[in-house]
């Protein structure tokens, strides 16, 4: 059963569509109006070896909230509605990535419980047109609607655009590890029996 999911989302703010597929990367085509977030995104979906299409439109001329924040949206629902029942998935995951002088360690657990810690160096020093506190709109709405349990901290790092890509690299590595199928797990890996 192929795990792909396509959603669209529209509102007086944004056009988002995205479709995912987590065992099919042979297309990965994102255009949000924000080269550098497009830059981001692919990185997740090639090192993470997901299928990712996502077309943005939104209200850039105010700022970048709107659509970083909405993409996190529907990306997250759109790997909700892949996973369906989580039947089988290995449900955590984690990747410590470098990235020159960068370093970020990624977890993730598939819970369905929603949260985010997302902890950067005193060292880092965000620049525009990706601010910090738009990465953090963008990973709570990705990790609230894709039912995750989502830790990022960097480590060390000083170059922002690096620092994002070891995030961005770590988060799609750490994310295959937990959606991979494990043929030895019946049903959902929890001693509740449910996810």
């Amino acid at each position: 059963m192929p795990r792909t999911a396509e959603i669209e989302r529209k509102t007086k703010e944004t056009r988002i569509f995205c479709r995912l597929d987590l065992d099919d990367s042979s297309r990965v085509d994102v255009v949000t109006q924000i080269p550098f977030f497009d830059h981001m995104l692919t990185l997740f979906a090639v090192h993470g070896r997901f299928g990712l299409t996502c077309r943005a439109k939104g209200d850039i001329e105010v700022d970048f909230h709107h659509t970083v924040e909405d993409v996190g949206l529907v990306m997250g629902k759109a790997l909700a509605l892949a996973l369906d029942d989580k039947k089988g998935i290995c449900r955590y995951g984690q990747a410590l990535t470098p990235m020159d002088e960068a370093l970020s360690q990624v977890a993730i657990d598939l819970s369905g419980r929603p949260y985010l810690v997302f902890k950067l160096p005193p060292t880092a020093s965000p620049q525009r047109p990706m601010e910090a506190s738009l990465v953090k709109e963008f990973l709570k709405s990705f990790s609230v609607k894709g039912g995750m349990n989502l830790h990022i901290e960097v480590k060390y790092g000083e170059n922002w655009h690096h620092i994002l890509e070891s995030v961005f690299k770590g988060m799609g590595r750490a994310l295959k590890e937990a959606v991979t199928i494990d043929r030895s797990i019946k049903g959902v890996l929890s001693s509740k029996g449910s996810l």
